[in-house]
């Protein structure tokens, strides 16, 4: 295949939720499908051993819950597909806001019986500021819910977003019979405790008596006079409306038995986006250029326990990537040759020799690489948009052994360039201070600082209110308020000046007082 061919048959995205709608159980459907595995994995069952595929950090296994982003590659139906499985919990909602730069739109599950919840609203609010299409498949049909009108009302309300159901349920919980495909009018029915997936059955005339014998008289009345009111009330699916992020196509099904999710992958593959071009700070770059280009969105370290290792995730977004190739790291001005590559499929992973736009790569690294880095073939250019972003709790770390100072130094530094949180050290008596955006990161922080760099640690709440990058068109005036704010004043792990505020009406003054200075609340300015 050409270039143009193996870029128009890629599809690049993220699954985002809120806590529990069944997320990482989608994914591994959806993986099912694709062939990858032969077995989903039971995410909370402590009765079953096999635990998620998506989830395979230890604290995850033992949570129950997805804490870091999971990259998963595999092909259906002609399709390279290249899943990325976010986590859903807010307290690591920094590592999804960095995830979805990486993707070219989005699957959004939403639990049928909760409704849209807040997590969710937050990461339609990153989803809409790269205006990325997104796709919503409500869950967990077998339960009792809510009414399927009430559910859309409330995207459209909360999700500042146009939707339009593709499919439609046949009642709900304990009389769910199945759901209406209402783009080729065919019927699936749910056999409740069956995993196969049924065949649909067509049907060309939905007042047909055929529908009344399937679903009974009641369901087929109900269906009828459900699918005349959505093609009363909403419009024709617009694919373009899709692609530029104003309607959400909406899907119903249930993930866990296996229902309504390959209707979902193969509309998804119809209509969702082909890798799409990006901007940098100088230019837009289109994915069928013949030069290489990509950014690293993500790093991970130790994702073998084995085997001391540190892996940057990278998204090709141009040209051709090559295993052996060197290519230009634009940070720091010089070429390195990278040739260790590999595709994953959760922690399984296999050396590929080349990859193209939408594909995410797996780059070992021995310390050169961060997050937002860019590489090219030698074109001088940074794919913006991967910012940190102010955190809301602080700790100060208190060393419990001494005699592990290296280590946690060297467990400080890997976690942080992974993005786990934020390190802040303050000039004045080199306290350090870890920021996050919830509260559940430190025990991640604890727990991986302990099992992979041997070093114990206890956290200290800080009265900080906001860690604020700051910076000034005269060098001078810089200068001049860090030495008159030096007990506040600290430094990122890339060493740039951050302003540690106490309170909210503290920071208001201060700025009020310095206005040579400005204050970023994120890092990219």
């Amino acid at each position: 295949m050409n270039l143009d061919q193996e870029i128009a048959r890629r599809r690049t995205f993220g699954i985002i939720s809120h806590p529990d709608a069944g997320k990482t159980t989608l994914t591994e459907k959806l993986l099912l499908f694709g062939g990858a595995i032969q077995k989903a994995g039971a995410v909370k069952s402590s009765k079953i051993k096999d635990h998620a595929r998506s989830d395979w950090m230890e604290i995850e296994k033992q949570r129950g819950i997805s804490v870091a982003t999971s990259v998963m590659g595999f092909n259906y139906d002609g399709t390279r597909i290249n899943l990325l499985d976010t986590p859903g919990h807010q307290d690591f909602a920094e590592d999804t806001y960095r995830t979805l730069t990486a993707v070219d739109s989005v699957i959004m599950v939403i639990d049928c019986v909760k409704g849209v919840e807040s997590q969710t609203e937050k990461l339609m609010e990153v989803c809409r500021m790269r205006d990325t299409p997104v796709m919503c498949f409500i869950n967990k049909l077998d339960r009792e819910g809510r009414d399927p009108f009430d559910l859309l009302d409330e995207v459209e309300a909360k999700l500042a977003i146009r939707v339009r159901p593709l499919s439609w349920p046949i009642g709900m919980g304990k009389g769910f019979k199945g759901v209406y495909n209402l783009v080729d009018k065919s019927l699936y029915l749910f056999t409740p405790s069956k995993q196969t997936v049924e065949e649909g059955i067509a049907i060309s005339d939905i007042s047909s008596s055929t529908v009344d014998d399937l679903i009974g008289e009641n369901n087929a009345k109900q269906l009828r006079a459900d699918v005349e009111l959505i093609e009363g009330v909403y419009p024709e699916f617009d694919v373009k409306q899709y692609l530029s992020g104003e309607t959400a196509p909406v899907f119903f099904g249930s993930a866990v038995n296996n229902f309504g999710v390959r209707e979902l992958l193969e509309n998804f593959i119809d209509i969702a986006p082909a890798p799409i071009q990006r901007k940098t700070d100088t230019r837009v770059v289109k994915p069928e250029e013949n030069k290489f280009s990509g950014f690293i969105f993500k790093i991970h370290a130790n994702m073998d326990p084995k085997h001391r290792n540190r892996i940057a995730f990278l998204r090709v977004c141009s040209g051709k990537f090559e295993r052996g190739n060197s290519y230009y790291h634009v940070r720091q001005n010089k070429a390195f040759r990278f040739s260790n590559a590999t595709a994953f499929m959760a922690q399984d992973r296999e050396t590929i020799d080349e990859a193209f736009p939408g594909d995410i790569v797996g780059i070992y690294d021995t310390g050169n690489l961060k997050i937002g880095d860019t590489l090219t073939e030698g074109e001088k250019m940074i794919y913006t948009g991967i910012p940190s972003f102010s955190p809301e709790i602080f700790k100060e770390v208190i060393n419990k052994d001494a005699m592990k100072t290296k280590q946690l130094e060297k467990g400080l530094h890997q976690l942080m360039e992974e993005g786990v949180a934020q390190l802040f050290t303050y000039e004045l008596g080199n306290r350090k201070v870890v920021g996050t955006v919830g509260a559940l990161q430190f025990e991640v922080i604890q727990f991986r600082l302990k099992n992979e760099y041997n070093a114990t640690v206890e956290f200290s709440s800080q009265n900080i209110h906001k860690a604020c990058w700051i910076s000034s068109r005269d060098p001078k005036k810089l200068h001049e308020f860090t030495e008159s704010k030096t007990r506040h004043i600290a430094r990122d792990k890339d060493d740039k000046l951050v302003f540690m505020a106490e309170s909210k009406a503290w920071l208001q003054m201060v700025q009020d007082n310095f206005p040579d200075i400005e204050f970023h609340y994120t890092s990219e300015f």
